[in-house]
């Protein structure tokens, strides 16, 4: 068995007992990196071997000694390239950032190190996390490890298709309207969008602020469950963060489902959703039952007003987020301009892609005089409607559940094409963001097509231990399955 197709904890535990080390480790990550990046492009940049075994054997050091005794200490990760990195090339897949290298590390990622890990990458993304496909990227598309021919979902396309090819034991993504847990759910793999405020945002390239928020990717739930662990911190350098007085999210690994209540959404299950995401999405609600759950449809108003409200917010913090990108303080500058707001123009024009460019436009116009109340302020007054509707779904259930993709994963290129598609891909997803809410994604099956379908669960603000323990009871109805790909 390949080290890369443990899970990390695994891998982990093996490293402890000195099975392996976790220069073998790193090793086995890059060779498989070597092997099938051409194909899948998961990476944006992949950091310097001799670097990665440097790092290994300091971390080995650490851990004979007995300084690391953490269940991550010395497994390979791969970060989301919006994440900033000390030295190492942050470009949130924008031609705009090509060069840029930080002059810090952001606080999840330094959390991580300091438990251990080694950083072997950073992950392809759509550019500025605007898309639903990691098709928008400045360095190419990424391809899904389970069919080439179709999308590994976005924004964190490439932290999840970098996990289920195995060119990493488990990485860092960012999820702004789904982008953690979409993807997970076309690629095969574990993702959790934590709370609001759970995770430190400092050093995280900005999108929407008051949505954007880092999570894990995984094989399985034990896995992220342990991440969310390392990287859940209070941190007074970001003005939203929260000081929780539980972290210990490995506690809520039980198969005891006993009692929970579980709220199905009606308007999740009606048009637009394919027929077999339905059935599977189904089938694991009614695996969840016989495990004791009480199972409860029920109406979950203005799902059909997320989405606009959601791109209404999202574009509008863009639009101000994307302002210090001018090509003054770094990254790309054009050659040719006359005079600074020449300069400005033609180094934001030829800097930037399409989809953020209409983003900003979008994120301008709804902010601009005259049309500022008409469609921002609604967009708020919306927003704090559907946090009650989840408020008063929340008094009846622990647990919400519905799909987290409408579909399995599109062929390349189909999205692009109609963007309003593309938006539409995140609907089950997005309500989650808007209202701070706790959310995780479970394989659970594939289509006749062989692809794989997510289950959605949600909870209340602050409630992840609920999500992760029915998330794991389900889990351990069936076994993780691997691409193909990932098996050469």
């Amino acid at each position: 068995m390949s080290l890369m197709s443990l899970t990390a904890v695994e891998l982990g535990k093996k490293i402890k007992a000195k099975e392996v080390t976790a220069v073998q480790a790193c090793s086995a990550a890059l060779d498989q990196v070597e092997a099938l990046e051409k194909e899948v492009n998961s990476y944006v940049t992949v950091a310097d071997r001799e670097a990665v075994l440097k790092r290994a054997e300091e971390v080995q050091k650490l851990i004979d000694d007995g300084i690391l005794t953490g269940p991550l200490a010395g497994v390979p990760v791969a970060i989301k390239d919006n994440m900033c990195t000390e030295g190492l090339l942050t470009t949130c897949s924008s031609k705009i950032l090509y060069n840029f290298k930080p002059a810090y590390t952001a606080e999840a990622v330094l959390n991580l190190e300091k438990a251990g890990a080694v950083i072997i990458g950073k992950t392809n993304m759509d550019e500025f996390a605007m898309g639903s496909t990691t098709e928008t990227s400045a360095f190419g598309e990424t391809k899904n490890p389970w069919n080439t021919e179709h999308v590994p979902g976005g924004s964190s396309g490439g932290s999840c298709a970098a996990v289920a090819a195995e060119e990493c034991s488990y990485a860092l993504g960012s999820d702004t309207g789904g982008s953690i847990r979409q993807p997970s759910s076309y690629c095969g793999v574990t993702g959790i969008k934590p709370t609001y405020g759970t995770v430190s945002r400092y050093g995280l390239i900005a999108y929407g602020s008051s949505l954007d928020q880092i999570g894990p990717v995984a094989k399985d739930v034990t896995d992220c469950a342990t991440i969310l662990e390392a990287i859940a911190s209070y941190d007074p350098k970001d003005s939203t963060s929260v000081k929780r007085e539980d972290y210990d999210f490995t506690s809520a690994l039980v198969d005891d489902v006993k009692g929970m209540k579980i709220g199905i959404p009606k308007g999740y299950f009606g048009k637009g959703l394919d027929l077999e995401v339905k059935e599977a999405v189904m089938a694991a609600a009614k695996k969840l039952e016989e495990k004791g759950a009480i199972l409860e449809e029920f109406d979950l108003d203005l799902v059909d007003y997320a989405i606009p409200a959601y791109y209404v917010i999202a574009s509008a913090e863009a639009s101000s987020n994307l302002a210090r990108f001018d090509g003054i303080k770094y990254g790309y500058r054009t050659k040719d301009y006359e005079g600074l707001h020449n300069m400005y123009k033609k180094s934001r024009s030829e800097g930037f892609g399409a989809e953020v460019k209409r983003r900003i436009m979008l994120g301008s116009f709804v902010l601009s005089s005259g049309y500022y109340d008409a469609y921002y302020l609604k967009a708020l007054r919306t927003k704090a409607l559907i946090k009650k509707a989840f408020d008063d779904a929340f008094a009846k259930y622990d647990v919400i559940l519905g799909p987290a993709a409408p579909t399995t994963a599109p062929k390349l290129g189909e999205s692009l094409s109609d963007p309003i598609k593309m938006y539409l891909g995140d609907i089950y997803t997005i309500s989650v963001n808007l209202a701070g809410l706790p959310g995780i994604s479970v394989p659970c099956g594939k289509d006749s097509k062989g692809l794989p379908i997510g289950l959605q669960l949600i909870g209340d603000c602050f409630k992840e231990k609920n999500i992760i323990r029915a998330a794991y009871s389900f889990e351990q109805t069936r076994s993780y399955e691997r691409p193909g790909m990932a098996e050469r």
